[in-house]
């Protein structure tokens, strides 16, 4: 059975960069759910008159959040049981608070989290500037609101926990501030596969 591994953590932190760069290495599919809403949410924001790249706002979370995830993880389970890895990455706030929401999904497919190796990479950075300056380097317009309400998008910034009832060990935090993204990196791949060494 191929593993499902979440990458969370708020925006910026490095969570895709991560995942692609181990799945580079790795048999492993990326499911990016910015990547996979991004038609959807520019299409729902234009119909009711609102800023098309705007992925942070009240409208926008009220309109387009759960179905992002809905569609990410509706991807993300139709590959349960092929050989690929599943990465799934996202912030996931609300659902990494909820204890029954893992086994939910799972369910969906018919399966438990007995069946299914689960494992989560926490990604996050010591401070806030790192992230700012991160996200400042990525030139995306989808930033845009983060900028314009800094302090409120910064106070989002804190450690997170997982509430699902998975083993301490199948949780890993990974601080990505390192400077050398290959520390991280390497983090995170002995974190998902241990001592397997790669084909």
């Amino acid at each position: 059975m191929n593993r499902l591994v979440f990458f969370l953590g708020p925006g910026g932190a490095g969570k895709t960069t991560l995942a692609k760069a181990v799945a580079a290495r790795r048999p492993a599919a990326v499911f990016d759910m910015d990547i996979l809403l991004r038609p959807a949410a520019t299409a729902i924001m234009t119909m009711h008159g609102l800023d098309p790249d705007d992925r942070d706002s009240a409208e926008y979370k009220r309109l387009c959040r759960d179905l992002g995830y809905r569609i990410t993880m509706d991807a993300a389970l139709d590959n349960i049981g092929l050989s690929s890895d599943i990465y799934v990455v996202g912030p996931f706030t609300k659902e990494a608070a909820d204890p029954e929401w893992i086994g939910r999904e799972l369910a969906r497919i018919g399966r438990t989290l007995e069946e299914v190796e689960v494992k989560v990479v926490m990604v996050s950075l010591a401070d806030p500037a790192v992230y700012r300056q991160r996200i400042e380097g990525r030139h995306s317009p989808l930033d845009a609101w983060k900028f314009a309400h800094w302090e409120q998008f910064s106070a989002s910034l804190g450690s997170r926990t997982i509430a699902w009832p998975l083993p301490p060990a199948q949780v890993a935090q990974i601080d990505n501030s390192h400077p050398d993204r290959s520390v991280a990196i390497a983090a995170v791949e002995a974190f998902i596969y241990g001592e397997e060494t790669t084909a």
